[in-house]
C-alpha cells in the first residue's frame, strides 16, 4: 500500500517541480532580456506618433534660386537672411569639421555649446576649445560657450542624462541671444551629426514664405556613409527666430517636415576610443548592459559588419518594419549625393566612405 501511494503521488509532485522549474526559467529569461522583448513586441504596446506633413523638396544643379523658391510656393528675397547654426557639442571633431566646412558659405554664425561633463556626469575635456586651430577657417563666425556640467556622485552609476541634456538646451537659448540673433532670422537646431545640405540652408537664406517652424528629414547613416539605414531622422529643425517664443529643443515641435534635407551620420567616429566615449557618455548609456560591449575588437567587428553596437532590435511600430530591419545594415558602394567637402577630402575622411570600416584604436 505504501509503494502504491508513492506511485500515485509522485507524478503530481514531479509535474509541480517541472512546472516550477519552467516558470522560474521563463521568469529569469524575461527579466534578463526585458529590453529585447519589449522592442520585439513594441507594435503591440506602443503606437506611432502622428505622421508628418511632408514638404516636397525641389533641387537640381544650375536651377536658379528664384525658380527653386517658386517651386516650393515661396518667393525670392531681395537680400539673404542671416542663418545661425546652433549645436550642443561633445567630441565629434571630424563630423564638426565636415559640417562647418560644408555650411560655412551660407551660415552667418556657428553657435556651439560644450560642457566639461558628459550627459551622464563623467568629466571630460573641452574638445572644441582645445582644438580651435582646426576651425580657423570659420574664425569670426564662431560663438563658443561652456556649460558647467554636473559630475556624478561617488558610487552613483549615472546622473540622469536627460536632465543634464535639457539643462544644456536651456543654456543654448542664452547663448543664441549673446550671438546677436534677431527676430525674423533663421536658427538651425540639431546635433552635430545632423548635417543640413547646403541647398537646404540656401532656401532658408533666400526664400520668403518658409514655415516659422519645420523639421528636416535626413538620410540616416550608421558608422559611416557606407551604411545607409533609412530616412527616419527628423529631430533637426529650423525656426524663424522670435525672441519671445523660440526655445532650443531637440524634440517634435511641428507636423511640417522638409523632405530629404541632409545627412544624419550617427557614431561616425575615426577612432575606437571615441565610440567607447560616446557609449558611456550619451543619453542612452544604459544600453551598455555588459562590459564586453566596450571591447575594441567587438566594436570593430560590429562596425565592419553593420551590426548594432548594443545588440538591440530596431525601434519600429509595426512587425513588418521590425522584421525587415532585423540583422546587419546592408553596406552601400555609393558615394553619390554626399557632402562635397567629404568627397574633396576623401583621403582624410576615408573612414566615412565605402570600404573604410577599419578604425584607428
Amino acid at each position: 500500500m505504501t509503494i502504491r501511494s508513492l506511485r500515485k503521488s509522485s507524478p503530481p509532485k514531479l509535474l509541480f517541480l517541472t512546472l516550477l522549474v519552467l516558470f522560474s526559467t521563463c521568469l529569469f529569461g524575461i527579466l534578463t532580456n526585458y529590453r529585447t522583448l519589449s522592442y520585439l513586441f513594441r507594435p503591440l504596446w506602443d503606437k506611432p506618433p502622428p505622421p508628418f506633413k511632408r514638404i516636397p523638396h525641389y533641387y537640381a544643379e544650375n536651377v536658379s534660386m528664384g525658380n527653386l523658391c517658386q517651386l516650393h510656393g515661396w518667393t525670392l528675397r531681395s537680400t539673404p537672411r542671416r542663418v545661425f547654426d546652433a549645436i550642443i557639442f561633445s567630441n565629434e571633431l571630424d563630423i564638426l569639421e565636415l559640417r562647418w566646412q560644408e555650411l560655412a558659405p551660407y551660415v552667418s554664425k556657428f553657435v556651439i555649446l560644450e560642457s566639461n561633463t558628459t550627459f551622464t556626469g563623467i568629466p571630460k575635456p573641452l574638445f572644441f576649445d582645445s582644438n580651435k586651430e582646426r576651425f580657423a577657417f570659420a574664425e569670426g563666425k564662431i560663438v563658443h560657450g561652456v556649460f558647467p556640467g554636473k559630475k556624478r556622485s561617488q558610487g552613483q552609476q549615472y546622473e540622469d542624462p536627460f536632465v543634464l541634456e535639457a539643462q544644456q538646451r536651456v543654456a543654448m537659448n542664452r547663448l543664441l541671444k549673446e550671438a546677436g540673433i534677431l527676430d525674423g532670422e533663421v536658427v538651425i537646431m540639431s546635433d552635430a551629426d545632423e548635417i543640413p545640405s547646403p541647398h537646404t540652408v540656401r532656401f532658408l537664406q533666400w526664400c520668403d514664405g518658409i514655415p516659422d517652424k519645420m523639421h528636416l528629414e535626413m538620410r540616416d547613416y550608421m558608422y559611416s556613409f557606407e551604411f545607409p539605414v533609412d530616412y527616419s531622422s527628423w529631430r533637426a529643425s529650423v525656426h524663424i527666430y522670435s525672441r519671445k517664443w523660440t526655445q532650443y529643443r531637440h524634440s517634435r515641435q511641428t507636423d511640417l517636415i522638409l523632405s530629404d534635407a541632409g545627412w544624419h551620420c550617427s557614431f561616425c567616429f575615426r577612432r575606437l576610443n571615441e565610440f567607447v566615449f560616446k557609449m558611456k557618455g550619451y543619453s542612452h548609456a544604459d544600453r551598455v548592459r555588459r562590459k564586453e560591449f566596450l571591447d575594441y575588437s567587438r566594436i570593430q567587428s560590429h562596425i565592419c559588419k553593420g551590426y548594432d553596437l548594443f545588440d538591440m532590435l530596431p525601434e519600429e511600430y509595426s512587425f513588418k518594419e521590425l522584421i525587415s530591419k532585423i540583422g546587419p545594415i546592408p553596406p552601400s558602394a555609393s558615394a553619390v549625393h554626399l557632402p562635397a567637402f567629404l568627397i574633396q577630402n576623401s583621403a582624410r575622411f576615408r573612414f566615412l566612405l565605402p570600404g573604410g570600416c577599419l578604425r584607428e584604436p
